[in-house]
C-alpha cells in the first residue's frame, strides 16, 4: 500500500506541470523565433532583438500599418506639434503610465531615455542627428529643439533607438539589460531569458492599456535556427507564430489544418554587401563582374517562388525614395569575363568568400545558384554558413580579414530612405553596419542634404536619396538582389493579427486574442 501511495505521489508531481500548462494554454503565445536576441538595450539593438523591443518598451507615437487612415497613432505622447519651419517639435505625453519598476512616466524619463541614446551614439542613435536639445516644459509636456527642419514624429516611431525607458534603467550599462533585466512602459515585462535558447515575458499587470479576457498572460520565444524545427512546431500547434521557412513550404503549409500563412508587402529586401577594403573586392571592375555574374531571374523565380521581385537599388519598391528608373544589373556572363580581364584576371582567376545566417536556407541556396554561374568565369566562391553573431563579427573586426560578400536583410529604423542608404554605406570609422566598408564622400555629403530637407521638402529630398543609389549602381558597392514580401505562419485560433512592415517580424502581443 505504502508502494502504491509513492507511485500515486510521484505521478501527481510529474502530471502536475503537464495539467497546470494546459490549463494555462489558451493565455500562452508561443513564438519559434528563428534567430537569437544580439542585443537587449533598448538604446543601442539594432537587429532582431526589435520583437522583444515592440512589447516591453514603447515609443512616443506609433506607425501604423499600410491602410490604416493615419500615418501616425499616439503611444505615450497623446498629441505633439511642429513649429511652422519644423525646428521646434512640443509632445504632450500619456497620464498616468508607469515603468515596470515603479517609476513614473513624464517628460524627464523621456528625456533621460533619449538622452541616453544620443549620448551612446551606437545602434541607430543616428536618426536622432537632428536633435539639438530636450527640454522640460512641464511634467507631460516635452520639446525637441533641432539643428534642421526634420519630421520628428515619424523619427520617434522608430522600432530602434526610439524607446523610453525607466530612469532607474537608464542609469545602466547594457550588460545590465543583456543579463535579461528591463523597465520599460510596454504591456509585457522579461520574466526570464536563456540567451539564444527561451526568453519568457509575462503580462504587465498595470499596463495603461488595459487588459480584456482571452488576452495572452505568457508570451514564450522558443528559439531555433533549424527551419524544420520550427516549421514542425507551428504544424503540431506547439508554436503561434513563426517565419523564415524555405518559400517552397509556404504552399504546402497553407493547407495545413489550423495554420494561415500571412503574405503582405514589406520594407525588406536581400542584399550582398561587397567588401571595397580587402582584394580582390576592392576594385569597382570586380565587383561590377561579381554583379553581372549574378543569377537574378533564378533566384526570384526558383528559391523565392516569384514571391519576390528583383530589387533596383537599395530602396525596396514599396518605399518612397525607390527609383523605379534606376539601372538595374542582369545576368551577363560575357560581360562579366571582360571586366575580369580589364581588372587583370583573365587567367589568374579569384576566390570570394561568401558568408550567411546558417539557419537561412534561403540565403544558403542564393550563394549555391551565385557560384554555379561565377564557376563558369573562373571565379571560386566558398560559401559559409555562420550564427548571425559570428558572422557579424567576422565583419566588424577587420575589414583586411573579413568575408568579401556578406549576405544581409536589410529593413528600415523608421520610414526613410536614409535608414538603408545611411545603415549601409555611409562612410564608418568603425564598422557597424556599413559592412561592405563603402566609404564615397560625395555620396555622404547628398545623403545629409537630402536627410536635412526631407522634413520640408520631400520631392526634392526622394530625387537625391535615387541619385545617391545611381553611385552606389556605379561602384557596385553591393549586388542588390530581391525586394522580399513579409510572409508569417500564424495558428488560425489567433485574432488580432496585422502584420506592420515599419516593425519587421514584430508581433504586437496585446493586440491578439485566443
Amino acid at each position: 500500500m505504502k508502494r502504491l501511495l509513492q507511485v500515486l505521489l510521484v505521478l501527481s508531481l510529474l502530471l502536475t506541470p503537464f495539467i497546470v500548462t494546459v490549463a494555462q494554454e489558451r493565455n500562452v503565445f508561443v513564438y519559434a523565433h528563428p534567430v537569437a536576441f544580439p542585443n537587449l538595450d533598448p538604446s543601442a539593438g539594432n537587429s532582431n532583438e526589435n520583437v522583444v523591443m515592440g512589447n516591453v518598451y514603447e515609443t512616443l507615437t506609433f506607425y501604423n500599418a499600410p491602410g490604416s487612415d493615419e500615418i501616425l497613432s499616439p503611444k505615450l505622447a497623446i498629441s505633439w506639434e511642429a513649429s511652422d519651419d519644423s525646428m521646434t517639435w512640443t509632445f504632450n505625453l500619456r497620464e498616468g503610465v508607469t515603468f515596470h519598476d515603479g517609476a513614473e512616466f513624464n517628460a524627464g524619463a523621456v528625456k533621460k531615455a533619449l538622452d541616453r541614446t544620443i549620448e551612446m551614439g551606437e545602434g541607430s542613435a543616428w536618426i536622432f542627428g537632428m536633435i539639438e536639445s530636450i527640454e522640460i516644459v512641464d511634467d507631460l509636456v516635452v520639446q525637441f529643439n533641432l539643428l534642421y527642419p526634420a519630421p520628428l514624429d515619424l523619427v520617434l516611431s522608430a522600432g530602434y533607438a526610439a524607446w523610453i525607458m525607466s530612469p532607474n534603467a537608464a542609469e545602466q550599462d547594457s550588460a545590465w539589460f543583456n543579463d535579461g533585466n528591463a523597465a520599460g512602459t510596454g504591456p509585457y515585462m522579461i520574466a526570464s531569458n536563456e540567451p539564444g535558447q527561451r526568453m519568457i515575458l509575462e503580462a504587465n499587470p498595470n499596463y495603461w492599456g488595459g487588459w480584456e479576457e482571452g488576452q495572452f498572460d505568457t508570451v514564450v520565444f522558443d528559439i531555433s535556427e533549424d527551419p524544420t524545427v520550427l516549421e514542425q512546431m507551428i504544424r503540431s500547434g506547439n508554436a503561434d507564430f513563426t517565419y523564415s521557412l524555405p518559400f517552397d513550404n509556404y504552399g504546402p503549409l497553407a493547407e495545413a489544418e489550423g495554420v494561415v500563412v500571412d503574405v503582405t508587402p514589406s520594407f525588406q529586401n536581400l542584399l550582398i554587401l561587397l567588401n571595397n577594403v580587402k582584394e580582390p573586392t576592392n576594385d569597382p571592375l570586380v565587383r561590377q563582374a561579381l554583379s553581372y555574374a549574378f543569377p537574378y531571374d533564378d533566384v526570384v523565380a526558383s528559391l523565392y517562388a516569384g514571391m519576390g521581385t528583383q530589387s533596383r537599388g537599395a530602396i525596396p519598391a514599396n518605399m518612397w525614395g525607390h527609383g523605379g528608373d534606376l539601372y538595374q544589373y542582369s545576368q551577363d556572363l560575357d560581360r562579366a569575363r571582360e571586366l575580369l580581364a580589364e581588372a587583370g584576371h583573365a587567367d589568374d582567376g579569384i576566390s570570394v568568400v561568401y558568408t550567411h545566417v546558417a539557419s537561412d536556407l534561403d540565403e544558403q541556396q542564393v550563394g549555391e545558384l551565385w557560384r554555379a554561374s561565377l564557376a563558369e568565369i573562373g571565379v571560386d566562391l566558398e560559401i559559409r554558413g555562420l550564427a548571425w553573431e559570428a558572422q557579424w563579427d567576422l565583419a566588424i573586426n577587420d575589414p583586411a580579414t573579413a568575408q568579401d560578400a556578406f549576405g544581409f536583410y536589410w529593413w528600415p529604423d523608421y520610414i526613410t530612405p536614409n535608414s538603408w542608404l545611411y545603415g549601409m554605406f555611409r562612410s564608418e570609422e568603425e564598422p557597424f553596419f556599413n559592412l561592405g566598408y563603402y566609404a564615397n564622400a560625395d555620396f555622404d555629403n547628398l545623403i545629409d542634404e537630402a536627410e536635412v530637407i526631407s522634413g520640408t521638402d520631400r520631392a526634392s529630398a526622394e530625387a537625391m536619396f535615387i541619385q545617391a543609389q545611381e553611385m552606389l549602381l556605379d561602384d557596385a558597392a553591393a549586388i542588390f538582389v530581391v525586394d522580399l514580401p513579409d510572409i508569417h505562419v500564424i495558428r488560425s485560433d489567433v485574432g488580432g493579427y496585422v502584420n506592420n512592415p515599419a516593425y519587421p517580424h514584430v508581433v504586437f502581443f496585446h493586440d491578439l486574442t485566443r
